[in-house]
């Protein structure tokens, strides 16, 4: 009976970490994307520079916390998912 308090505990902590970790893993493409997007932009030169290294490392920074907060399963799941290779592959069960 215990076991089942502590649980139900955790149960309630757990879904809004889960949700966080799924956003930061969403901004963390759209931060690549955003670096790639910038040398092409009219920014000076060391501007350009100081924005795509703040836009890797807080994209990397977050990635981390994510998984962190996500587990390792289920971005091994996604990133499994994401791959082209596995794209016209039939879901193993």
């Amino acid at each position: 009976m215990e076991k089942d308090i502590v649980s139900n505990k955790e149960k309630q902590k757990k879904p809004f970490l889960f949700k966080l970790g799924i956003g930061l893993l969403i901004l963390y493409p759209i931060l690549w994307g955003l670096a790639a997007i910038i040398p092409f932009t009219p920014l000076p030169l060391h501007i350009k520079a100081t924005i795509i290294t703040v836009c890797i490392v807080v994209g990397e920074v977050l990635f981390l916390i994510g998984v962190a907060f996500v587990g390792k399963e289920v971005v091994t799941k996604y990133k499994r998912k994401l791959n082209p290779k596995n794209w016209r592959r039939k879901d193993e069960k």
